[in-house]
């Protein structure tokens, strides 16, 4: 009789094993051909770059500021794609994602603080995925919120058909839906005419570009950076990448495979991401070009999708033409609802490798899937409620204020993915003398990882202020610059205790390396793949636990 399994299991094998290794790629044939074969895991990647929490920030900065925040999309892409190159690159040549590398050399509890501080970053990502997909299935069939927020839960249905259809048709599907969404976008800025002199030269930043002043709908050029930056770079795709590019099946003794699986999986990555880059310059430039400035009051999914259908808000005739058929608006609603569904894969992949990496569990995807997008769902119906009986205009703000709050989380998290990243990728005994980040990347990472963990810093009192709402008083300014340090100290202690542990661990690895006599971490890392313990093991551990 066959043996019931568990819902939740002890994971200590290889990352996402389901489909670790499981994509054949040929070997000495074509550029293109081989290209071909390594694409799709950028495009998973890459919709994190493109999901609805970049919506609003990059409209809204085209509308505030013109082309000026432009240098600040492409700035954010470079770095995401530096940031994702060595992520890919972890995983291939250590077989170990960042998870499982971060967790192997740092204490169990700091693995279990680590592992709930980005559990919280992928909810506040996930929270922005509900009211966009909620707000989607309003816009295009008239569904009140209310429910339409409960039937974004009904999106682990087509999560369970994408498990059973294989890895390979799963990229495939995501590559499609992003090629919707930049189509949408493609078009609607094209019909608008915009000055692209003034777009190419926005792509060079200024002393204007980070300036504090002036402030226009609130908001100061800064902010408006801050907010594009924030919504851009996230620490699951870090997690994802180091996960999913082990999905190509290479052959670890022969450093040319693991070589080829390196290249290829950086050009998959750079492509699709600059595909994202478009898209948000795209979103920037609707901001500028579609509509008359100044003329959305209403930065939210909602005023969006009216100011598109209204001729008085856009800025030229051919605009003016097709918004009376209604096509520009139904148009970005479904670019919407695609790029919400995009994330429901991504996000699902990504929690289940920082579950099984930190703390070594292990659930179904569909399981994984209803629990986190049942916790997102509650805050929105809570804001949803709350404003039931306001204006609407009340409501979509406030749904609004809701998805910007919640990136205040990737501030907390998005440092303790990307150092231990650079520290890893950067050492010999980690990467073998053939992948350690070669000189111009490690000045490079270090100088994004210090800029990013800077800002997000930086820019966390005003994102607690924002929770106070808009009439924020002198003592709730003061109270929240108190919190902000309060975090901004816990940050820095945290890191400080992670870079600790990095160390103690990587010392520990170099000694096991040199006692062991083996000749490459390869080695190592496949012993330990073999050594992985047991179910009767994680049952001791939890044991030892209470």
């Amino acid at each position: 009789m066959a043996e019931k399994r568990k819902l939740i299991q002890y994971a200590n094998g290889p990352s996402l094993e389901e489909i670790n290794g499981t994509v054949d790629v040929p070997k000495d044939k074509g550029f293109f051909k081989t290209l071909l074969a390594y694409s799709g895991p950028g495009a998973l990647v890459a919709v994190g770059y493109m999901d609805p929490g970049n919506w609003s920030t990059s409209i809204t900065g085209g509308q505030n500021f013109q082309y000026l925040l432009m240098s600040v999309i492409l700035l954010s892409s470079l770095i995401a794609m530096l940031l994702q190159y060595m992520a890919a690159k972890l995983g291939i040549v250590s077989k170990m994602d960042l998870a499982q590398a971060i967790r192997a050399r740092t204490s169990r509890s700091l693995g279990i603080v680590l592992w709930i501080l980005t559990e919280f970053a992928i909810m506040a990502t996930d929270i922005a995925e509900v009211i966009g997909g909620a707000i989607a299935l309003y816009l295009l069939f008239n569904i009140p919120l209310v429910i339409a927020v409960f039937i974004t839960v009904g999106d682990v249905l087509v999560l369970l058909l994408l498990t059973k259809i294989g890895f390979r048709k799963i990229e495939a599907i995501v590559v499609c839906l992003i090629l919707v969404i930049l189509f949408v976008f493609v078009y609607q800025v094209a019909l608008s005419n915009p000055n692209w002199g003034a777009a190419f030269a926005g792509l060079v930043p200024t002393g204007k570009t980070f300036a504090t002043h002036p402030t226009i709908g609130g908001q100061s050029p800064l902010q408006g950076a801050l907010g594009i930056i924030g919504a851009t770079v996230m620490p699951h795709n870090l997690y994802l990448h180091s996960a999913i590019s082990q999905t190509r099946k290479v052959d670890h003794a022969d450093e040319k495979s693991v070589a080829q699986n390196v290249r290829f999986s950086a050009w998959d990555s750079n492509i699709q991401l600059t595909a994202a880059f478009f898209v948000n310059a795209l979103l920037l430039i609707m901001g500028v070009a579609v509509f008359k400035s100044g003329a959305v009051k209403d930065p939210s999914f909602f005023g969006l999708y009216q100011a598109l259908s209204d001729t008085s808000t856009l800025s030229n005739g051919v605009l003016i033409a097709v918004a009376k058929s209604g096509i520009l608006s139904t148009l970005f609603a479904v670019a919407l609802l695609a790029s919400g569904q995009n994330s429901t894969i991504t996000g699902t992949l990504s929690g289940q490798v920082i579950m099984e990496g930190f703390v070594h569990m292990k659930m179904p995807l569909w399981l994984r899937r209803l629990v986190t997008r049942l916790l997102s769902v509650i805050p929105v119906l809570i804001c949803v409620m709350l404003t039931s009986g306001k204006s609407s205009i009340d409501e979509h703000v406030a749904l609004n204020d809701l998805m910007n709050n919640s990136q205040v989380f990737l501030a907390f998290a998005l440092p303790f993915s990307m150092l231990p990243l650079l520290l890893m990728t950067d050492s010999v005994t980690e990467m073998g003398k053939k992948f350690k980040n070669a000189i111009w990347v490690k000045g490079f990472g270090w100088f994004s990882v210090l800029a990013l963990t800077g800002l997000n810093l930086y820019g966390l009192p005003d994102q607690i202020k924002a929770f106070y709402g808009d009439g924020i008083t002198v003592a709730q300014s003061t109270q929240a610059d108190i919190i902000a340090w309060v975090l901004i100290v816990a940050v820095v202690a945290l890191l400080v205790w992670t870079l600790v542990d990095m160390h103690k661990g990587n010392e520990r690895l170099k000694t096991e390396l040199a006692s062991e006599h083996v000749s490459s971490t390869y080695e190592h890392l496949a012993k330990l793949s073999r050594e992985a313990g047991s179910e009767a093991e994680f049952d001791k551990e939890a044991v030892e636990e209470r």
